[in-house]
């Protein structure tokens, strides 16, 4: 997505044992109608997926395929890692998400707390010059001291603290708007009507052009809507967790929502990277996951046996296809892969163009339900923030 359709504006740590969302923090894992599209993408190996339909996020419009840029710092002052002991340098996370708007993606999902601060700076140094031809979508909500990055345990979304965030976000981003600012968990102290009562008056200033809800409740989300409309939902959603299924995916479409699957391939799992022997550091967040247990992981390995299945049939690779697989699901679905990996981000974008017949869908979804999942899909102490229903004015 881009800045001009919308019109020119003025403007691996763990939390406190205890606390809520106590743990990788940084997991807590995209006004105006738009009147024109993105400009074309470079020519390179994803090229193709130029001509992908684009998606509505609310009155947004973004390419089909987002990029989730949720890295912490590694083990030297230039080291980038993600969430999944992956690790690359600085100037590559750079030039990944330079080579990421030359393919054409358009949304850019980050978050004060991955780093914290140091995904939004990367974000912001590698689109410069390129900021007008995306969107960029960031989140605020965690108790994270605004000076020191620390991280002080829990939630907070009190409106003085939103609005120091946002002036924060603004810098580390090089940007004078945040096109998609997401609360990134419900905070359960504060009225849902006092947070999007602050984003109603952030969006008046010019600093904030829209907003949205991360693994919210539903009355909560329906609420919120009330006072100023969400563009988007992002929550959990894939092949190996489709709970969105049941209930948030009806409201989206009810209330014109979009919806940003994060963690669409399943922490990896989908794309074909694990297997049932794989065993995981104490720097993965996987390890921690209790569908990626050791006695879990082998019950679960016939999807990825299905996966590939549909991969040979489709000529694409298992990621290509739980990609395609979601944005078959709506069109205003756009899910946020992330990748430290250039190859791996061109596979990606190349998903965009891919389809499934009526048939094929049909077939797909029966084999995938008829699959049972074992373990859940997050540690409790994480699993406990979301779906949490804000409390009630008074």
């Amino acid at each position: 997505m881009n800045h001009s359709p919308v019109g020119p504006n003025p403007r691996r740590q763990w939390l406190a044992a205890g606390v809520a969302l106590g743990a990788a923090p940084w997991l807590m894992s995209a006004c105006a109608a738009p009147t024109g599209a993105p400009r074309a993408a470079a020519d390179g190996p994803a090229a193709g997926a130029r001509s992908a339909t684009r998606r509505r996020l609310g009155p947004l419009e973004v390419f089909p395929i987002g990029l989730g840029c949720q890295w912490h710092p590694g083990r030297h002052p230039q080291a980038v890692n993600d969430l999944y002991a992956s690790s690359t340098d600085r100037q590559a996370a750079i030039a990944l998400i330079r080579r990421a708007v030359d393919l054409g993606v358009t949304l850019f999902d980050t978050a004060e707390v991955y780093g914290p601060f140091m995904s939004e700076q990367i974000v912001g140094e590698a689109l410069q010059g390129r900021r007008d031809r995306v969107v960029v979508s960031t989140k605020f909500g965690m108790n994270v001291d605004q000076q020191t990055g620390e991280r002080r345990g829990g939630l907070n979304s009190r409106p003085e603290h939103i609005r120091r965030v946002v002036e924060g976000q603004l810098r580390r981003l090089r940007t004078d708007r945040i096109d998609l600012l997401y609360q990134h968990r419900v905070d359960p102290q504060v009225p849902i009507e006092d947070v999007a009562g602050t984003i109603k008056d952030l969006v008046a200033q010019g600093k904030v052009l829209h907003w949205g809800l991360s693994e919210p409740g539903l009355q909560t989300i329906r609420r919120a809507h009330a006072v100023h409309p969400l563009a988007a939902i992002q929550n959990e959603y894939s092949m190996l967790w489709r709970g969105p299924e049941a209930q948030v995916l009806s409201i989206c479409e009810e209330l014109g929502i979009g919806f940003v699957p994060w963690s669409p391939l399943g922490m990896g799992f989908i794309a074909g990277t694990i297997s049932a022997d794989s065993r995981f550091g104490e720097q993965d967040f996987r390890a921690s996951v209790p569908r990626f247990a050791p006695d879990a992981l082998p019950s679960n390995m016939p999807l990825v046996d299905l996966v590939r299945t549909w991969a040979r049939r489709k000529n694409a690779t298992p990621a290509q296809v739980s990609l395609a697989w979601l944005t078959a699901r709506k069109p205003w679905i756009v899910p946020i892969p992330g990748t430290t990996n250039v190859a791996h981000l061109e596979e990606n974008v190349r998903a965009a163009t891919m389809t499934f017949s009526a048939a094929e869908l049909a077939e797909l979804d029966a084999a995938i339900a008829a699959i049972p999942i074992q373990g859940a899909r997050l540690p409790p102490q994480v699993l406990a923030g979301t779906g949490v229903e804000a409390p009630p004015k008074r």
